[in-house]
């Protein structure tokens, strides 16, 4: 335990504490145990470094010398037998202190219930795949909510377009827990559409329309939820008209399919959605 102690306080106070957290699959489970364990120490600086889909003994042998030449610690996940040893066996001889997560309740598991492990990595994540995918759609459409990031709209399945208060982001989500990874974009008044909209895959563009008076009631909703008061353009009857027809154009530019939002329930649009879509994407696979 001392060693211990020495590699996680790191012997120069300057220096941020590593600890390589080494895994077969995505090291996922890994990371959350040991990001739950530093809580515990609030005020710790330890950098957590996840390196996943270790396979080869090259690769341990690898994050082994990383470890020795930053005086980190190897926390390890590896339920591939031939690896996990490979890896305590580098580790001793580099004098890197090493801490198996997995092997030794492997082999209370494997006595218990009278079978050996198959060591195949990443088999929890392939058995619920579903769920995995859902998250990182989840996580995705989060992280691309009103018009964020548009580096990352090309890796989007769905693109969500319209004005403020056309429902963009609870459609957006609804859409990602049916597992769809979604980013939407707002159409700002007085302000020129993103360029980077009209470079993406038009068939998974939508554009949301919705009724000049059902968005003057969104929008008069909202401004009495924020407390605002007095006239404004965001809620003046004109200039919502003249929103929605610029919103019209910008759809017809980009040769956008449109939905009518209005009066719908997400559902019904969430439906509409992923129909047109993958309708749109259906034929242009055919086509080519």
């Amino acid at each position: 335990m001392e060693a211990a102690d020495r590699s996680i306080r790191s012997p120069h106070p300057l220096i941020q504490p590593r600890i390589y957290l080494v895994s077969g699959g995505m090291g996922a489970s890994g990371e959350q145990l040991v990001r739950t364990l530093l809580a515990q120490f609030p005020e710790s600086q330890a950098l957590v470094i996840n390196v996943p889909r270790v396979r080869r003994v090259e690769q341990v042998a690898d994050v082994v010398a990383r470890a020795a030449d930053s005086s980190g610690i190897v926390v390890h996940t590896l339920v591939d037998a031939q690896l996990r040893e490979a890896l305590i066996r580098l580790a001793g001889e580099r004098g890197v202190v090493s801490i198996d997560l997995a092997g030794e309740l492997l082999a209370r598991l494997s006595d218990v219930l009278g079978q050996e492990p198959i060591g195949r990595p990443g088999l929890y994540r392939q058995l619920h795949r579903a769920y995995f995918q859902r998250v990182e759609a989840i996580e995705f459409t989060m992280a691309h909510d009103d018009g964020a990031h548009p580096q990352g709209w090309p890796q989007a399945e769905i693109v969500l377009v319209g004005v403020s208060r056309a429902g963009k982001t609870p459609l957006s989500m609804y859409l990602s827990v049916l597992g769809w990874k979604v980013a939407n974009v707002p159409l700002v008044r007085e302000l020129p559409p993103p360029p980077e909209l009209f470079e993406l895959d038009r068939r998974r563009v939508i554009g949301l329309s919705i009724e000049p008076g059902q968005l003057l009631a969104h929008r008069q909703q909202r401004q009495r939820r924020l407390g605002a008061l007095g006239p404004s353009a965001y809620s003046d009857p004109e200039a919502i008209y003249e929103e929605s027809e610029a919103a019209r154009l910008v759809f017809a530019r980009g040769r956008f399919s449109v939905i009518d939002v209005t009066d719908k329930p997400i559902e019904t649009t969430a439906d509409e959605v992923v129909e047109r879509v993958t309708r749109q994407l259906e034929v242009g696979r055919l086509v080519d």
